[in-house]
């Protein structure tokens, strides 16, 4: 392999030829050599359109000439259209704040740079990682709004998951709407339901997600960029910053803004906790979700067997024929997964110190991998599962007719005592509510039809 020498304030670094990235990226790469995990792509995106709009804001305020902006702004678009991310070569646990990863970053596109300026790798004369690319920033408060412009970007993808997840079950509510069931509390028999209420239930609970998303991405808005290293905004300038926001909503599309709190959002991540309270929330409700499958599909003979999910894969290598619930059970495993990225980004928040919290690296990358698994599992949830589900009406229909607890009904007509012995009664002989009321001369045949009536419970 061919080598080159870069030199920095810690001396010589021996770099291969053909990377893009500097000296300060070698060093990381070396130094932490821990998990095998790099920075996700999405997140080394969104910085490099923070870059870009950089640099045209520096350009605007008079302090980067024409050629190095328009040299950068290319570097920037073809890593934004995908090409070099193979340069991205730091593991998620590095040295604090994520200096390590803008560095990566600074590197890349300055040496994108060069090439397009007719120079060679290395020729930081040129193009400089920290003078001309890093111009107006630091890594305290773009590591922030890096955070914040992938996380947006990424929750329009959980949306569109949850809004299928949502129409899925909406139309199953429609679907089953006339299936009459036993509802339960408790895992003990209640009162009867349709089926398609039950459905209604699970498609109100991700509305209702589906709004406090659109909350939590409007909290996401609001970033320190500009701020430098404190919040005090030494070396960014008042007119780089009028100018930078405008750039930013050109190159991302949404309408991020200064912080209203400058000084409290270089050194906390209440928006982060926002949103990792958001996805745990979420992986709270749809556990809740996929244990229901779960359970109203076991069987076929010995449990609930009311459902009956779509067959995915065999469940069993050793009993012939046994079909588990396969794609409820990953959704859980991925619920299970972001509760307990949730709790990294809690620990690392309340760690921080004095004016920057500097676990930012690790909460960027949970943020950001829960929202990707999370989206993935909803889709699929939504494809091999929620579509392809059946009821088992004719079971359904028999476990109905023995239900114990259409004694209910009966209150306003016998009184709670009574009702109560007629369901007792019922049980002990194995008979309907029907036939025990029949049994016992409480109520007489007509009578019982129409209280009984499952449509009108």
């Amino acid at each position: 392999m061919r080598y080159r020498m870069e030199r920095d304030v810690l001396g010589n670094v021996r770099i291969p030829a053909d990377a893009y990235y500097g000296s300060e990226t070698c060093r990381a790469a070396g130094n932490f050599r821990i998990s095998g995990l790099k920075i996700d792509r999405e997140f080394i995106i969104a910085y490099v359109k923070l870059k870009k709009a950089a640099a045209i804001a520096n350009m605007k305020a008079g302090k980067l000439d024409k050629g190095r902006c328009r040299a950068i702004v290319k570097a920037c678009d073809q890593l934004i259209n995908g090409k070099h991310l193979d340069q991205f070569v730091v593991d998620v646990f590095q040295a604090g704040a994520g200096t390590s990863t803008n560095m990566n970053v600074n590197e890349v596109i300055s040496n994108i740079s060069i090439e397009l300026l007719k120079g060679r790798k290395g020729d930081y004369r040129i193009m400089h990682p920290n003078d001309h690319v890093n111009m107006s920033q630091s890594t305290n408060d773009t590591y922030h709004t890096a955070i914040h412009i992938a996380c947006h970007d990424e929750l329009k993808m959980l949306g569109k998951a949850l809004v299928s997840l949502e129409n899925a079950f909406a139309k199953k509510s429609v679907e089953f709407g006339r299936i009459k069931k036993i509802g339960r509390t408790h895992l003990q028999d209640a009162v009867p339901m349709s089926m398609g209420s039950e459905f209604s239930g699970y498609a109100g609970a991700v509305s209702k997600l589906i709004e406090h998303l659109g909350y939590v991405s409007g909290l996401l808005l609001e970033v320190p960029l500009g701020g430098t290293a404190l919040g005090t905004g030494i070396n960014a300038g008042k007119e780089y910053t009028s100018h930078v926001y405008k750039e930013l909503f050109r190159v991302t599309g949404a309408k991020f803004r200064k912080s209203r709190f400058i000084f409290t959002d270089m050194s906390q991540l209440i928006e982060e906790l926002y949103l990792a309270d958001f996805l745990e929330d979420s992986a709270a409700v749809l556990t809740k979700i996929a244990n229901d499958f779960r359970l109203l599909g076991s069987g076929p003979r010995a449990g609930l067997n009311e459902l009956i999910l779509p067959a995915v894969q065999p469940g069993s290598s050793i009993m012939p024929g046994k079909i588990n619930p396969s794609i409820a059970e990953a959704l859980n495993m991925v619920c299970f997964q972001v509760s307990g990225n949730a709790g990294v980004v809690r620990e690392a928040a309340r760690a921080g110190q004095m004016e920057l919290n500097v676990f930012m690296p690790v909460v960027a990358y949970d943020l950001l991998y829960s929202i990707r698994i999370l989206s993935n599992a909803i889709n699929m949830f939504v494809e091999k599962c929620v579509r392809g589900v059946k009821a088992n009406s004719a079971f359904i229909e028999k476990e109905l007719s023995m239900d114990l607890s259409i004694a209910t009904a009966l209150n306003p007509y016998i009184g709670y005592s009574k009702a109560s012995k007629v369901a007792r009664y019922a049980y002990k002989n194995n008979i309907s509510v029907k036939e025990a009321c029949i049994r016992m001369g409480i109520l007489d045949k007509q009578k019982l039809e129409k209280i009984l009536d499952p449509d009108k419970m």
